[in-house]
Order: C-alpha cells, then sequence, then structure tokens
C-alpha cells in the first residue's frame, strides 16, 4: 500500500521546488552535499530502507471487546465533545501535513520563524526527519489496516480532504503523531533552551488526532514509540547530525536578529491549554 505520507509529499512537489529556486543563497546552503530526492523539489529522508520496523517493534492494536479498546472508545467520544472550540481549530491546522505548512507548528515552540529563506537549513531537516518518521510506522500500518475512529462511528474528520485517503490508510500507530513526536525531539536539540515549550508542542500536534477524530489514543502511543526509535536511528547518520549542527547555527542567529514567529502564538497557546477529556 502506497503510505498517505508519501502521497502527500509528492503532491506537494510543485510549491517545494518553486519555494527552493526563490530562496537566497546561504553559505550552508552553499556547503551542503546534493540532497536525493523522492522526485524533484522532494527532499528523501536520511535512513532509506534503515528505518526501525514498526510491525516488530510494536504490540497488535487492542482488539475490540478488550480493556484497550473500551479505552480508546472512551477518549474518543470525550475528545469529540472539542469539536467547533479552538482546540479543534488547532487540529484542523495540525492535520495538513503540506510540509511549508506543518512546519510552522513550531514557530512559537522554537521562537523564531522557520521559513526557505530564513532557515533553509531548518526546514530541510525537518522535511527529511518527516519522511523518515512518517514511512516508520507504514510497516504495522500496512499490516494491521486498522479501521479509523470517523469510519468506525460512521461521522467525519476536522480535515475532510483527506478523509477519503485516510478511509484506505491503517489507523495503528499514527503516522502525524511520529511527525510531531521526531520533530520535537529534534528540535530539543537544536535549542535545548526550548525543551519544555518543544516536548509540549510535539504532544499536542499528535493528540491533535484524537480531536480531529482521525486517530485513537492508542495509535498515537504508540507513534510517539516509533518516533522515539526513529530519532534514536539518525543519531547515527552524520548527515543528519551535521543538518542539526547548522540548523542550531540558524536559529541562534535568527534569535540575534529578533526574528519572530509567523504564527499567532497566543492563540496556539490558548488552543493547546484547552485539555482533551479523558487524556492524562
Amino acid at each position: 500500500m502506497r503510505s498517505l505520507l508519501l502521497v502527500l509529499l509528492l503532491a506537494a512537489c510543485a510549491p517545494m521546488q518553486a519555494t527552493h529556486e526563490a530562496a537566497p543563497a546561504t553559505p550552508a546552503a552553499a556547503a551542503m552535499a546534493p540532497v536525493p530526492e523522492l522526485k524533484p523539489g522532494v527532499p528523501a529522508g536520511y535512513l532509506g530502507k534503515s528505518l526501525p520496523d514498526s510491525l516488530a517493534l510494536l504490540p497488535p492494536p487492542p482488539a475490540a471487546g478488550t480493556a484497550g479498546f473500551a479505552n480508546d472508545v472512551a477518549v474518543s467520544r470525550a475528545s469529540q465533545t472539542l469539536v467547533d472550540t479552538p482546540r479543534y481549530s488547532l487540529a484542523a491546522s495540525d492535520a495538513d501535513l503540506t510540509p511549508a505548512h506543518a512546519v510552522h507548528a513550531f514557530e512559537c515552540a522554537l521562537g523564531v520563524p522557520i521559513t526557505q529563506a530564513q532557515a533553509p537549513r531548518t526546514l530541510l531537516l525537518l522535511k527529511r526527519t518527516m519522511v523518515d518518521a512518517g514511512l516508520g510506522t507504514y510497516g504495522a500500518k500496512n499490516h494491521y489496516n486498522r479501521t479509523r475512529p470517523f469510519v468506525h462511528f460512521q461521522e467525519g474528520t476536522c480535515f475532510p480532504a483527506d478523509e477519503a485517503a485516510l478511509r484506505k490508510d491503517g489507523s495503528y500507530p499514527s503516522g502525524h503523531t511520529a511527525i510531531g513526536w521526531a520533530w520535537a525531539l529534534v528540535l530539543t536539540e537544536v535549542a535545548p533552551d526550548h525543551t519544555d515549550a518543544l516536548l509540549r508542542r510535539g504532544r499536542a500536534f499528535g493528540e491533535s488526532r484524537l480531536v480531529c477524530n482521525a486517530h485513537w489514543q492508542s495509535d498515537i502511543l504508540q507513534g510517539r514509540a516509533i518516533a522515539s526509535g526513529v530519532v534514536a536511528r539518525l543519531h547515527g547518520d552524520a548527515v543528519f547530525r551535521d543538518d542539526v549542527v547548522a540548523a542550531r547555527g540558524e536559529i541562534e542567529a535568527l534569535r540575534q536578529q529578533g526574528a519572530m514567529p509567523t504564527t499567532d502564538c497566543a492563540a496556539e497557546a490558548a488552543a493547546i491549554d484547552i485539555r482533551i477529556p479523558g487524556v492524562q
């Protein structure tokens, strides 16, 4: 089965390529080795086929009739009480995995903008780890092909544009969660003084999938587990380590310049403060 993540990345090819060509040259960009691509303008991950095997690492998802599934159902139903709240709006924004959009989710936690013009190595780091974290979930996703809550309950999601694809894409573990948690972990290395804010945003990014009605809680918990494994594996890759160092330099330079996030950080913080019922 072709992964939804890969479909989204390839669909985003044209705007990503145009952004890349429009960016001004920087010393860091000039020193970079050629980056492998999934398609022109769409960078590949760092790990290729050397990803952790989610099917080997994860237990099966909770089966119907078990206490685990009863908890998934209870959390799912409680999360839907947040429809039409600011937390639901944030979930809808977090659902959009178009890379040019998704990376902005971490600007407030990081404290600076993440753009091709201002932070090209940081943006590349996030695009490439996005591929690794997302694709790292597909061994288990494709094997179990778990039905998503919105399909189970015959409802909709916070992001209708993805629903047709999601119906064919396994729910367990959550790829969105894996991406968000991997980004939080990697950015914590880039900006360790913002650790708490980054990890809080990474957790919220995954839990948005509950509010969106697209994933069960067990999907999200195991999405974090796979993200942690992927990031641990990334530390053995020299190119990844170099990109982390380069991103650290970009972020520090942006701070010295007084660059500010492009996101409404007050509204984001207020939305994250809304607790999801049943989630500890």
